[in-house]
């Protein structure tokens, strides 16, 4: 059977970015905004304060790794912050290493820290089904993989591009996997620890251009169709046939990409007809399958 979340993974194409060892001590602060990409940060020693916009701050200590998917603007600092007036104490020591607050003071954290892209046309989709933060604790393989990540980024080596981005899709599904579960915030991660749900995702996954309908899908979690509906939607976050939709959308932008035929991929995903898809696609795409194959980049 399909991996719903690998393949969530897969078609986000998470590509490098940038990757840096950051030291810490005194007081500092750093402020980005206007990022709209995703952020991770390993804890490898000591602790700090992040404060993602419209979320309570988080205290990372070592051995702690958080993942933002989406962030726009965040704040990093030291327990005890200058105020935000103050200019930036920051200082590349060498390439890819920086120190924070005062040169002179004992280091009191060290992190790794690092930006990467979703090259996805269909990002703002895929997304969507991931939590909007990940905070785990004491996963130690993640801490390894974002060592190994920032020695790729700083090495000269054969292949770096793709080893980078292998290492992030890693990295990424690795994250996911410590963090879901039934605490986890509704979404995808939640849905796949429910073992009934699970299987109707799965379904979703594996025939995407079978007869999917919410009667059927509740058949196959031994539901009625009505608290089928309520579960899904409430472990979920959408509305089962919202989450078709959704995956047969960015399937079907994946085989534009790869100009197959509108009367195939109508077939693929669902569709009795290359004009049903289309305004479907229209619909919900908010552009024709024409008009976004001529300008969606080539994988």
């Amino acid at each position: 059977m399909s991996d719903p979340l690998a393949e969530v993974v897969s078609l986000l194409k998470p590509s490098p970015s940038i990757s840096k060892l950051v030291t810490g001590g005194g007081r500092w602060i750093v402020e980005r905004t206007e990022l709209g990409s995703p952020f991770y940060c390993a804890v490898v020693e000591g602790r700090c304060r992040l404060s993602v916009a419209d979320r309570q701050p988080i205290l990372l200590t070592a051995g702690d790794f958080v993942l933002v998917p989406d962030i726009h603007s965040f704040t990093m600092s030291s327990m005890d912050p200058p105020s935000h007036a103050a200019p930036p104490q920051r200082l590349e020591t060498s390439p890819g290493v920086f120190r924070l607050g005062d040169p002179e003071a004992p280091v009191e954290v060290r992190a790794m820290v690092g930006h990467c892209a979703f090259v996805a046309r269909e990002r703002t989709l895929l997304v969507s089904l991931l939590p909007e933060v990940i905070h785990v604790h004491g996963e130690d393989r993640l801490t390894t993989l974002v060592g190994l990540i920032h020695d790729e980024t700083r090495s000269g080596r054969v292949a770096r591009d793709m080893v980078l981005g292998r290492l992030l899709e890693v990295l990424l599904i690795e994250a996911l996997r410590s963090f879901g579960g039934e605490t986890a915030p509704p979404g995808l991660l939640r849905g796949l620890a429910d073992p009934q749900l699970a299987g109707a995702l799965r379904r979703v996954h594996d025939d995407p251009g079978g007869n999917i309908t919410v009667a059927a899908l509740a058949r196959d979690a031994a539901m009625s169709r009505s608290t089928f509906f309520d579960r899904f939607r409430c472990e979920v976050g959408v509305a089962p046939m919202e989450y078709a939709t959704t995956w047969r959308m960015a399937l079907a932008k994946k085989l534009l990409r790869r100009d197959v035929a509108l009367a195939d991929i109508a077939r693929r995903v669902g569709y009795g007809s290359a004009s049903a898809f289309s305004v479907a696609f229209s619909r919900h795409v908010g552009t024709s399958p024409g008009a976004y194959s001529r300008y969606a980049p080539d994988e």
